[in-house]
């Protein structure tokens, strides 16, 4: 892969790490326990919310812009019933269309990973525009990688977005934003 033109990383010297043997049990995911669960307990907080869903801007971050939908109540994506699970499809392409409507974005990647927390959470993760060389699965990676994008420039481009999904797909902006 690092002969790929959007690795982040130089050839030379890149060394596969070793793979090692099963740990069985696997650890529990924080969140195993909904009364231990913190995005419980923020279930009001973010940038949009409705009944089920709410969406946060993720702070420090490297892209422009990096967001994560969660249900507010306590499901991880296998048991999340099927009305919810139809939401959740309308509603990230709603999201995806409205981080894509920047002017500076090109596309919104969206991600799924649930090795580190039992409650549901969908990433969108914007990549600038021009910027092939973070074109793909590697941007999660870059965005570790670049430095801190302004703050300020990032909490305008979530307003945006949370105005749209607002006239959109409905739902609202709390009164106190949250990251």
């Amino acid at each position: 892969m690092t002969g790929w033109d959007v690795s982040p990383f130089e050839a030379d010297g890149l060394r596969v790490s070793a793979l090692r043997p099963p740990v069985l049990p696997e650890p529990g995911r924080h969140g195993e326990d909904p009364a231990d669960c913190s995005e419980c307990r923020s279930r009001d907080e973010g940038i949009w919310l409705d009944d089920h869903w709410r969406l946060a801007r993720i702070p420090g971050v490297g892209v422009p812009l990096v967001l994560m939908l969660y249900p507010r109540d306590h499901y991880d994506m296998a048991d999340l019933p099927d009305e919810l699970a139809a939401e959740l499809g309308v509603l990230t392409t709603h999201v995806v269309r409205h981080v894509q409507a920047l002017p500076h974005i090109s596309r919104a990647h969206v991600y799924r990973i649930g090795d580190g927390s039992a409650h549901l959470h969908v990433w969108f993760f914007a990549r600038p525009e021009g910027q092939a060389q973070l074109y793909g699965s590697w941007l999660p990676v870059w965005d570790d990688l670049l430095p801190e994008y302004p703050a300020d420039v990032a909490d305008a481009d979530a307003t945006a977005v949370a105005e749209a999904l607002t006239a959109s797909y409905g739902g609202r902006r709390p009164e106190t934003d949250g990251h």
